[in-house]
């Protein structure tokens, strides 16, 4: 049995789909997790990673896990208790969900700092191991929903630099290759999209996807500023608009791993602008 934790995300609800899909038994948590969450006849049940021994019951005769790194919430984490519940209740393989910050903004405290020390105890369980590093997910651009759907528009900072953000379906199949397969302990994966995609061109799939024009309009960076320190802190928001302003080398890479584990190329931004068209309309 696998258990897939932050069950309700978007890498997370995609990798239950895929293992269920599969018929692979899979017991699906998060904290507020429903019936109506998950696929019929898949196990759920609510727990907090902020409290290992709410995992107890769920990890009790499992395999292997799916260890969501937290997100925003990654520092509350204490991921030596989780690692120790998951062992008491037989896991021998752990998949964590990490991210690209960890190597090109390791100075960072929200996306290098945190995580290492995460992907550190994972390292160090004594567990079979596979951490994969993500970079921006296409679905962070459903933060435009609103918008389109209302005005046909999107405002955005830094519309012509592009970086190759991927599709969060491509890192749940790699993540349930990881969860399923041998071959993959000790290895970290880096996974973008297939190629360079810039906020102008992300806008202009959306509308292809819809049939109608969606207008965009560029923000500036103190604009784009006011807007993050909404819902993140101001850290978490300037290292933000670094990575979507001024990215590294690293962060505009595309990386092979995507293909190397599944056998095919990651999905085009504009592959899932028309899966997930509904959502804009």
């Amino acid at each position: 049995m696998i258990v897939v934790t932050g069950a309700t995300g978007n890498v997370g609800r995609s990798l239950v789909q895929v293992l269920a899909h599969d018929g692979v038994p899979v017991t699906a948590t998060s904290r507020g997790i429903s019936a109506t969450d998950v696929p019929a006849g898949v196990g759920h049940r609510q727990a907090d990673l902020a409290d290992p021994e709410s995992l107890r019951p769920v990890l009790d005769g499992a395999e292997a896990l799916f260890l969501q790194s937290g997100g925003a919430a990654a520092h509350a984490l204490n991921p030596y208790d989780i690692l120790d519940v998951a062992k008491a209740g037989g896991v021998r393989r752990v998949v964590l969900l990490s991210s690209q910050g960890v190597t090109t903004r390791a100075q960072s405290a929200s996306h290098g700092v945190v995580m290492r020390s995460i992907e550190d105890a994972v390292r160090q369980s004594g567990l079979e191991w596979t951490i994969l590093r993500p970079g921006g997910f296409d679905s962070n651009t459903y933060a435009w929903a609103e918008p389109v759907r209302t005005a046909r528009t999107v405002a955005a900072p830094f519309g012509d630099v592009g970086l190759p953000a991927i599709d969060p379906d491509d890192i749940a199949e790699v993540a349930a290759a990881a969860l399923r397969e041998d071959g993959h302990a000790g290895r970290i994966y880096e996974l973008t999209g297939p190629a360079l995609v810039t906020p102008r061109e992300q806008a202009a799939a959306i509308g292809d996807a819809l049939g109608e024009p969606v207008r965009f309009v560029e923000q500036t960076r103190d604009e784009a500023r006011a807007q993050l320190v909404r819902f993140m802190p101001e850290d978490v928001a300037e290292t933000t608009l670094a990575i979507l302003g001024e990215p590294n080398a690293a962060e505009q890479r595309v990386s092979p791993d995507v293909e190397r584990v599944l056998g095919r190329a990651p999905r085009t931004y504009a592959a899932w602008a028309r899966r997930n068209a509904a959502a804009f309309r």
